[in-house]
Order: C-alpha cells, then structure tokens, then sequence
C-alpha cells in the first residue's frame, strides 16, 4: 500500500481570517479537515485544537499500545474503528472542556472529517457539514452526509431543488465538536481500489462548487493531487468565495 496526498486551505473571498484547518499525517496514514465556528478567532482555535488532539492521540497509541484510553471501547468496532472514534471523541471534550474555562471562547466549535488508512481498509469518520468523496473510475460519490438543519428538513421532507436553494438556514449545523460534552462520530468503513482518491473538503468548497465540477476538476488534473487542490480552490474563490476553502486529497495505490 503507498498513498499520494496533497492539501491546502485558503481564507476566501469574504472572510478576514481562516478558520479552517488540516493536517496531513502521513507516518499514520491519517489526514483531517477542521471546519471551525465561533466569533473572536476562536473558531480557528476550536479546528486546531481537534487536528492536533488526533494527531497527539494516533501518535501515543502508535508507540505505546498499553496507554489507557480516555473512553471504553465500543465492542461492536473494530480495534482501528475504536481508534480513531477515540480521538474524536478526546477532541470533543477538550473542546468542550476549553469553552467552559475560557469565556472569550464559549460557544466554539469544529466540524471534522477524517480518513484512515490501514493496510486494507479505509475509515472515513466524521461531525458535521464537512465532508468525503470518492473518485472511483471516473465516478465522484459523497461518503458523507452532513449533520445539518438542511439535510435534516431534505430527508424529512421531499424538497424540491428551488427550496433546498432558498432554504433560510443552510450554514445550520445540528452536529459539531465542542457543542456538547459527548459527541456521536458517524464511521463508514470500505477496502479502497487501487487508484482511488479520496476528496476531504470543508463546506467552503462543495457550498461553491457542484459535484459534477468537482469531478471535472479531478479528471482533468489527471492524479496530480497538489494541481487538483489549488484548482478546486481556485473554483470555489471565482464562484464567490464566500467562506474559508480547505481541501485535502488523498489517492490509494495498491504497490
């Protein structure tokens, strides 16, 4: 197994200050997109400290298998399942526990999506609107559904495309770490194919740019993962820009 990965992020059009993040763990084979919230910069502060509490917690785990763990594990998961729900769920409360202790940052929150590779199987985790796509043989494919006030009304109701597009409250989120003491992680587990790529994005981009034009971007950038992340942001920049764009790319080659 080798994985190819690229990443960037980019303030926007409309905003004064990014409070996206992403973090590329290669040695863990992890990478991870942060969708902050929250007035006074502590929205960015909220996204860096999830990446860097995943990052931390795959690191201890890695060199010390006997560390205790935070919360129990989940029968029903897998022992790399229950690792990386851990970590998001360590990231919660962390970011939880900093909002209650710090009034400048009450309130703030991060969304998260994540995938992780092992030797077999790819884990793609997430909270939130920020999400995973797949580009397989030429085929683009949502792995994710967002936990927000719009999808909830979608699967409730039958929308029609014009009222999904005026709807009053699409930037809702009904999900989010730092929100609660507790957070449920959504886990889709798949054995990628060889060639696949896996599309990890904060709603900056799929809120600018269609599926189809997403998949249009990834074809014509033909694998090259670093050209495929500044062109879909550059997409999402002149279609408005109108919040922080995060990318992050990764392929899976079966050597």
């Amino acid at each position: 197994m080798r994985i190819r990965y690229a990443g960037n992020t980019h303030v926007g059009m409309k905003r004064d200050h990014n409070e996206d993040s992403l973090f590329l763990y290669a040695d863990q084979n992890v990478y991870i997109v942060a969708d902050g919230m929250g007035g006074h910069a502590s929205g960015e502060v909220a996204s860096q400290m999830a990446v860097e509490t995943l990052a931390k917690f795959f690191k201890e785990t890695e060199e010390d298998e006997e560390i205790t763990w935070p919360f129990k594990m989940d029968k029903d998961r897998k022992y790399q399942e229950n690792r990386l729900c851990t970590s998001i769920k360590l990231a919660n409360l962390n970011i939880y526990e900093a909002a209650l202790n710090n009034a400048k940052q009450k309130g703030m929150g991060t969304t998260i999506v994540v995938c992780f590779y092992t030797d077999k199987h790819i884990y793609i985790a997430h909270v939130g609107d920020s999400r995973a796509y797949r580009l397989r043989n030429g085929e683009l494919v949502q792995m994710t559904e967002d936990h927000s006030l719009l999808n909830d009304y979608i699967k409730m109701k039958d929308l029609t495309p014009e009222e999904i597009e005026n709807f009053p409250h699409k930037n809702v989120i009904v999900r989010a770490l730092g929100m609660k003491e507790t957070v449920r992680v959504d886990i889709t587990v798949e054995e990628p194919e060889d060639g696949d790529i896996y599309l990890l994005c904060s709603d900056g981009l799929n809120g600018m740019i269609t599926d189809p034009d997403m998949r249009e971007i990834l074809l014509e950038c033909n694998d090259d993962l670093e050209l495929a992340c500044n062109r879909l942001i550059q997409k999402a920049n002149e279609n408005g820009g109108t919040d922080n764009v995060t990318v992050v790319l990764s392929q899976y080659l079966d050597d």
